[in-house]
């Protein structure tokens, strides 16, 4: 039986720091506490090479449930579809109209975060909404 009981989701992206506080609006995480001996983050990544400053962010699950979610910079740009996505739990339980509401309502909320909406999959009874991140990372409202 395996016994690791926690993972984290890794996200490559060009600014950590915005696209970490951007899911930290997505989802209700938090930004940690600084690496111990630092007052601040910006007070930690002074203290790093200037090669190394900024270039990794985490958010975490205040309620210490979900998994952390750990953004690293990469040089490289993003070029094709996520083979990984997150789906935003947001209809669950809901059929049909209600369903569709409920995921509209969260759509609005995240198009003025930065959020671009993709398409909607409806099929009169179950949907979702495909959308990306402010770097264009796919997830659905779900």
């Amino acid at each position: 039986m395996p016994t690791i009981k926690q993972f984290q989701v890794t996200f490559d992206c060009a600014e950590p720091e915005r696209v970490a506080r951007f899911w930290c609006e997505v989802l209700g995480y938090v930004v940690p506490p600084p690496p111990e001996g630092f007052a601040t983050w910006d007070d930690f990544n002074r203290s790093q090479a200037p090669e190394d400053q900024g270039s990794w962010f985490a958010c975490t699950d205040p309620e210490g449930v979900g998994p952390r979610l750990f953004f690293q910079r990469v040089p490289e740009g993003k070029v094709a579809k996520n083979r990984v996505h997150l789906d935003v739990r947001v209809g669950t339980g809901l059929r049909g109209e209600e369903r569709l509401a409920a995921l509209e309502a969260e759509c609005a909320r995240l198009i003025p975060l930065g959020a671009v909406r993709v398409r909607l999959l409806y099929d009169g009874n179950d949907s979702c909404i495909v959308m990306q991140d402010i770097e264009g990372n796919e997830f659905c409202l779900d």
